[in-house]
């Protein structure tokens, strides 16, 4: 569970980018896939390696989270999910292909009036694809949302008790250096 504000509270006035009060705010994903004004996909440049401060970083706490039992659950979860689904939909998308090529008698025969099987398979698919959508957002919202939000809680409170740590850390450099220069 979490102890942060409830999901859409406060979101009408907006934090700036990058500002850790809001958790839902992904500073860090931000320019990517964007287009350089050539027309070519922008370079994702890699940040310069900051220098070791105390503690851990936001890499290690992130590295931290996906090594977590909790985490891992979570792919897991989806994994059960995701990849029988896709099999089962894309079985069923080769059986329509290759009997609309192979057996194109079986789906010109007609089943109410000018409606033939071929017909009524091809909107199968579409069906078949509106209720793998629905299972798929009912599947995410009772096994995985939940577990998803405590995560992502839980990566929020440590990068912000790491910049707490990093911004006092500077403040104590910055006191140094200017009694230094006394």
């Amino acid at each position: 569970m979490h102890d942060g504000p409830d999901i859409g509270a406060g979101r009408a006035d907006r934090s700036p980018a990058g500002d850790l009060k809001d958790p839902w705010c992904d500073a860090l994903a931000s320019g990517w896939g964007e287009l350089d004004g050539t027309g070519a996909p922008a370079p994702v440049v890699a940040p310069r390696p900051a220098p070791r401060q105390q503690g851990a970083s936001a890499a290690d706490i992130y590295l931290e989270v996906q090594r977590s039992e909790a985490f891992q659950e979570v792919r897991s979860r989806y994994r059960r999910f995701a990849f029988p689904a896709v099999a089962v939909f894309l079985a069923w998308y080769v059986a329509y292909v290759v009997t609309a090529t192979a057996a194109p008698d079986l789906m010109a025969r007609p089943v109410a009036g000018a409606v033939n099987v071929g017909l009524v398979a091809g909107l199968g698919q579409f069906l078949t694809t509106f209720v793998l959508t629905w299972a798929y957002a009912r599947h995410a919202r009772l096994r995985r949302d939940r577990a998803a939000l405590d995560l992502r809680w839980t990566v929020f409170e440590q990068k912000r008790k790491w910049i707490r740590q990093q911004e006092r850390h500077r403040v104590r450099s910055g006191a140094r250096g200017q009694e230094g220069e006394r």
